[in-house]
């Protein structure tokens, strides 16, 4: 890349977010000029529709459904990829990178599934790829994690890093909004997908922690590794009882090196009132790390949007093309293709919520705390609404645990559904007190 010369941006995608990189370089060519060094210039934009009329867009820009005409054309440095998805995305970012063109994504799919390899291909061909876009939205988290905390040795992550969910479990706790309510403003308000289960089903959460455990731990951490729960079982009752209990229940990201080996895993929790994660409301994203050095480090932002996501993709290009006219180098990825065991979440330890419905009869308690007592899960706390006499309805239990095992618990579930006097199917949530 020559030090004088326009650079070269190729954009992969002409949603919002493109639309808005788009309208990036182009309404703030010279103040981006002024701080790279150089001028950026939009070389073309890939599109499925080449006749579409796309306002916002540079009236001179080379629009194309061939992805071939961008990721290997002489006059592009850099390949933005913002057309989310597994393929063609992949395709066109390995075909970048052999083409010696640096690539900035905002892909989280590709890179939960494909990052080791795309690092090292990029490695191998000596250009950079970025993907501060991919995780947290405008939160710097990628950059910190390869640099400034690079001497760290870091053994944990904790994460609200759902901006979508987030916002629904803001308005369920603060408003009493039910998860429908909640999910069709989300979805008004553009923070939801049409289809959003992605996002409800935990799926984008596992792919961000996927790529922070990648990173954080330095070896191949797969969305696949994560185990994974979504937020549509979650209703009115869970948040009373969180709120009395001195709880805020968070779709939790969270990942520990532990004795040689990962555990990672995503689902509703309770957290205390009182843990920062906890106070992380609306479409905000944060994320803790625990470090030997620094100890625990927390990074905060905006998690969803486009604005935020294209705040991360031109800091990623800037970044590349400073380096590139200093004379200097985008700080290098380390080697992250080393496999270490993946912990189920059968082996986890936390404490636990459990809800469920009874029949209100002599020794029906007894039958459920020999249960729990059967599998060594020792009980903190026991609640139960008073329920008319001889009402024949059941009464709603809440029992909360000491740290125990996952499967212990799970399997006291099991056996606490099959009893007859349980009406139904028990609620299960787990609690995470603190950092640890």
């Amino acid at each position: 890349m020559s030090t004088h010369e326009a650079v070269g941006v190729a954009l992969l995608g002409a949603g919002t977010v493109g639309t808005g990189v788009a309208q990036t370089l182009s309404g703030k060519a010279d103040e981006l000029t002024r701080y790279a060094g150089r001028p950026l210039r939009l070389s073309g934009v890939l599109v499925r529709d080449t006749a579409r009329k796309r306002p916002g867009f540079p009236p001179d820009v080379h629009l194309t459904n061939d992805p071939t005409t961008l990721t290997g054309a002489a006059d592009v440095d850099i390949v933005v990829e913002v057309m989310g998805g597994e393929q063609p995305a992949l395709g066109c970012i390995e075909a970048a990178l052999r083409s010696g063109k640096h690539v900035v994504t905002a892909n989280k799919q590709v890179m939960a599934l494909h990052g080791p390899e795309l690092l090292a291909l990029a490695a191998e061909r000596g250009v950079t790829l970025a993907f501060e876009a991919s995780v947290g939205g405008g939160i710097p988290i990628i950059g910190p994690l390869v640099r400034d905390l690079a001497g760290n040795r870091v053994t944990a992550v904790n994460a609200v890093i759902n901006g979508t969910t987030n916002y629904m479990l803001t308005r369920m706790a603060k408003q009493g909004a039910s998860y429908e309510d909640a999910l069709a403003e989300a979805q008004r308000n553009g923070y939801a997908e049409p289809d959003p289960s992605d996002d409800v089903d935990g799926r984008d959460a596992a792919y961000k922690l996927a790529i922070l455990s990648t990173l954080a731990f330095r070896c191949t951490v797969r969305e696949p590794d994560v185990y994974r729960e979504g937020i549509r079982d979650l209703d009115a009752a869970d948040f009373e009882y969180a709120h009395g209990l001195g709880y805020v229940i968070k779709l939790l990201a969270a990942s520990r090196l532990q004795d040689g080996a990962v555990q990672a895993r995503v689902y509703p929790a309770f957290l205390h009132e009182q843990y920062p994660l906890a106070k992380v409301d609306g479409v905000y994203n944060a994320v803790e790390l625990e470090g030997d050095l620094v100890g625990w480090a927390m990074f905060q932002g905006p998690g969803a949007g486009a604005a935020p996501t294209t705040s991360a993709v031109i800091g990623d290009v800037l970044s590349i093309v400073r380096a590139s006219t200093s004379g200097g180098a985008v700080p290098a990825y380390p080697d992250v293709r080393e496999r270490l065991p993946i912990l189920p979440v059968a082996e986890l330890e936390t404490k636990y919520y459990l809800r469920l419905r009874a029949y209100d009869k002599p020794g029906v308690m007894a039958q459920i705390t020999g249960v729990l007592g059967e599998m060594g899960v020792s009980l903190a706390s026991i609640i139960q609404k008073e329920v008319p006499e001889d009402a024949g309805t059941p009464a709603e239990v809440v029992i909360i645990t000491h740290k125990a095992r996952e499967s212990a618990v799970q399997e006291a579930v099991r056996k606490l559904e099959a009893l007859s006097v349980v009406y139904g199917q028990p609620k299960l949530v787990r609690i995470e007190d603190g950092s640890a």
